[in-house]
């Protein structure tokens, strides 16, 4: 393990290809919220950001999109495959205002100062998140952003298969509410009181995208089955997503996604 991932817990997600591509249709879902989120926070045209745990590069390619020609994306993530194949999208889309790095940026270290610090679904794999914080906002210049957007798996509604997750997630130390804790994470970490918003998916019969719980489930299943968590057998991953649609639409129930919690804050 190299000194970026030691900062980290054990990411029980991986990167594989699949899990790759279910980032990337994570982020189509997710994508409005975060949108809105760096709206309101006063992302905008001529911005240098940056891009912590960049993975399959969607929220650079977003905030590439928000700053324009003018401005400029760097994203950085531990994973060598994250980073090749967040290049790779970036060359095929034809983006030229982003570039990625292999490395935490937390120990990086960088010639000039970002306008913002940014990062979605992030903070929660860091050991210590308020420590985190701090040193990446010695990357943002005076007035600079700080922004997040964090999980809050609480009130997340799919029996048993978001039990499975939180389980797995937890047990590899993987903080499942730091959404609600981003207030007091800043403030620890010495920035100005943020300000916040919530957001969630939520559907009934066929609306909600359960194929992105079920690959979810996929890309923790070597690691629910190493903590006893759900044996293969169990949760027949194959066929998750059409028996969770099914169930939902038999009960005339709904899905309810984690809550995606964003927090900003300018560095004094």
């Amino acid at each position: 393990m190299n000194m970026a991932a030691s900062q980290q817990s054990s990411y029980a997600l991986r990167h594989s290809e699949q899990e790759l591509e279910r980032l990337a249709h994570q982020a189509q879902a997710f994508a409005p919220f975060t949108r809105q989120l760096f709206e309101q926070a006063g992302i905008g045209p001529g911005m240098r950001i940056l891009d912590v745990g960049c993975g399959a590069g969607d929220v650079a390619f977003l905030a590439a999109e928000l700053v324009g020609p003018n401005g400029e994306v760097v994203g950085a993530d531990h994973s060598a495959a994250a980073v090749e194949w967040a290049v790779a999208r970036a060359q095929e889309q034809r983006i030229s205002n982003v570039k990625f790095l292999e490395g935490d940026p937390v120990v990086l270290k960088f010639e000039q100062q970002f306008d913002a610090v940014v990062g979605r679904l992030v903070l929660m794999y860091y050991l210590d998140p308020i420590d985190a914080i701090r040193k990446l906002a010695r990357h943002v210049r005076r007035g600079g952003l700080i922004i997040f957007q964090e999980f809050d798996m609480e009130n997340a509604r799919s029996f048993p298969t978001v039990g499975w997750m939180k389980q797995t997630l937890s047990a590899t130390n993987t903080r499942v509410q730091l959404g609600l804790e981003l207030y007091p994470v800043f403030l620890a970490a010495g920035l100005p009181a943020p300000k916040l918003r919530i957001d969630a998916l939520i559907g009934g019969g066929s609306e909600f995208p359960c194929e992105i719980l079920a690959a979810a489930i996929q890309s923790l299943l070597p690691m629910m089955e190493k903590l006893k968590i759900a044996a293969a057998a169990e949760v027949e991953v194959s066929t998750l997503a059409k028996r969770m649609r099914d169930e939902v639409m038999t009960g005339k129930g709904v899905v309810l996604s984690p809550a995606l919690i964003g927090a900003w804050s300018r560095k004094g």
